[in-house]
């Protein structure tokens, strides 16, 4: 039992204590509340794991509830990816919620605020306001403001919120202390007016509460047990309890705002600011650039729910922040994909081949098995003709007793295939190799059960039958940034450190199995890598994105 309790992370352990004193099973209730301003990216992956998870393990329902108070910035597009995110990582929301839903509820409470005397009109510039704020060890001023009487404060509000006032006139600010040592605790703005459109509740609203004030009561609204968040906001605890503290009743279950370390990875970022940077900059192409770190642009690059789910699972919850080298994630993306991904041949760097004694015109159709991982997942044919391709870098004239591949005098087997023995080439005016011209042993195909198709060679290449190949272009993706943490040197500015090899696109020559594929499907290339078809292809031409090498190859750069 001790054991068990020892594996449970600091959240489930503050839960598991709160299920001894505060709270029922039946009370729990969590939820994962993006704002709409933006893409999801991996860094929300782990909160969505955690909330969910959470959800999952208690069997308690989790809102998915997006925190739309700030018209200027949110978009429907963005509630729609974020919706879209969530259900391809696997997970069900209870509720489908809006902070918009609560607008009215949050005036009525802001107007018994002002009534009891906990909240004023301010008429001051937000820089007069941020001036009188203070410092960390000197206390603030009060507004001239602050002692308004309720009657002016009610009527100043009810014509805010009726566009009747300009938008810089007044904010409405909880009275709480300027003394106060957590400086978030001194007077905060709860509302600002702003004569936008909003996206779900069009002009009904002239104010727009901000994010402290509707964000504690909207979990509180929900009767969210546990609201989960990252340490940026331990100082704003304080004040979500004050707020929630002014409004519940004697008896009423109340949230608990607790917090938990950003995971941070390395060589990308995962600020939206500085990744709408690199959209607007063409940087990238789009916020689904399979570079970005957003949950659209793994899924684009090929990468797994199930994947990022084990990644989120692994590095766990911490109470301190940490840079997770990218390669972790890379290493779980591999291992998910090396069960379930379908294994095809494809040369990138072709160099033709042409088996002399093999039958001028004929074809064969041999059998390849779809993944060895996965006894269920079949079989598939690849054609077999007298002309191939081979990768150049498995070709060379003269080698060392190190080098297993093809050489002048020597034999390898081609995969699913025949074994082969290189025994001259043709060259260009430069000396360049243009064909390998090699004899095969008919008695040695793959599977057949003859002697000579158990016999021991020491390399295997891939290849690809050049009258069946298929052409397909091919992007090979590598890390955005070339260092650890592109935002460490305040000196320089982060896009110094944009890889300029992030992307190299090429050609490619694939077997014909693949002409059928689907954008998402996902296959490895045997001897290459993971790739997944882009949204781009089309029957007329197949584009493949490359989702990770076989090993990590960063390392060796």
């Amino acid at each position: 039992m001790s054991e068990e309790k020892k594996s449970l992370n600091f959240i489930e352990q503050i839960i598991e204590e709160d299920l001894k004193t505060d709270y029922t099973v039946s009370d729990l209730k969590f939820r994962f509340p993006p704002e709409p301003n933006g893409f999801l990216h991996i860094g929300h992956a782990s909160s969505i794991c955690l909330n969910f998870g959470l959800g999952l393990k208690y069997n308690a329902p989790v809102n998915l509830r997006f925190d739309d108070t700030n018209p200027l910035k949110e978009e429907t597009v963005y509630v729609d990816s974020i919706k879209s995110d969530v259900k391809w990582l696997g997970f069900k929301w209870a509720e489908e919620c809006y902070a918009s839903d609560y607008f009215q509820q949050l005036y009525d409470w802001a107007v018994e605020l002002i009534k009891a005397g906990d909240a004023y009109l301010d008429s001051q510039s937000s820089e007069e306001i941020a001036a009188q704020k203070g410092t960390p060890t000197q206390p603030g001023t009060a507004s001239p403001y602050r002692d308004r009487s309720v009657e002016d404060n009610l009527q100043l509000f009810e014509a805010m919120k009726n566009g009747e006032t300009g938008e810089k006139a007044h904010v409405l600010r909880a009275k709480i202390d300027m003394a106060s040592p957590n400086m978030i605790m001194r007077d905060p703005v709860m509302y600002r007016c702003l004569h936008k459109a909003h996206h779900r509740t069009g002009n009904d609203w002239m104010i727009y509460p901000m994010y402290d004030w509707a964000h504690g009561e909207s979990d509180f609204i929900e009767s969210v047990s546990h609201s989960f968040c990252t340490l940026e906001f331990l100082p704003h605890r304080e004040l979500y309890n004050w707020f929630v503290e002014r409004l519940s009743k004697p008896g009423e279950l109340v949230p608990k705002q607790r917090e938990f370390a950003r995971r941070n990875l390395s060589h990308t970022i995962v600020s939206k600011r500085k990744l709408a940077q690199l959209v607007e900059q063409n940087i990238v192409t789009s916020w689904d650039d399979p570079r970005m770190p957003t949950i659209s642009g793994l899924r684009r690059r090929g990468y797994t729910p199930e994947s990022i789910r084990t990644f989120a699972d692994s590095i766990g919850i911490g109470k301190r922040e940490n840079m997770i080298d990218v390669a972790h994630l890379e290493f779980c993306v591999r291992d998910d994909l090396n069960k379930k991904a379908p294994r095809v041949m494809g040369v990138m760097d072709p160099l033709k081949v042409v088996i002399t004694n093999y039958p001028e015109g004929k074809e064969e159709w041999l059998t390849a098995e779809n993944n060895p991982e996965d006894e269920s997942a079949g079989e598939h044919e690849v054609p077999f003709s007298r002309e191939l391709y081979i990768e150049q870098e498995d070709f060379r004239e003269e080698a060392n007793r190190k080098f297993f591949r093809l050489k002048l005098g020597k034999e390898v087997r081609l995969k699913n295939a025949y074994i082969i023995k290189a025994e001259d080439v043709i060259k260009d005016e430069n000396g360049k190799v243009l064909e390998v011209h090699c004899t095969y042993d008919p008695e040695s195909k793959s599977g057949s059960g003859t002697e000579a198709s158990k016999r021991k060679v020491k390399g295997t290449l891939h290849w690809v039958s050049i009258p069946h190949a298929v052409e397909a272009e091919v992007r090979l993706y590598d890390r955005l940034f070339t260092v650890e943490d592109p935002t460490a040197d305040k000196d320089k500015d982060f896009l110094d450190f944009v890889n300029p090899e992030s992307l190299e696109v090429s050609k490619a020559y694939v077997e014909p199995y693949l002409k059928s594929a689907k954008a998402e499907d996902k296959f490895q290339f045997q001897r290459i890598g993971y790739f997944c078809v882009d949204r781009d292809s089309t029957s007329e031409k197949l584009v493949f994105n490359r989702t990770v090498t076989l090993r990590d190859n960063w390392k060796n750069k």
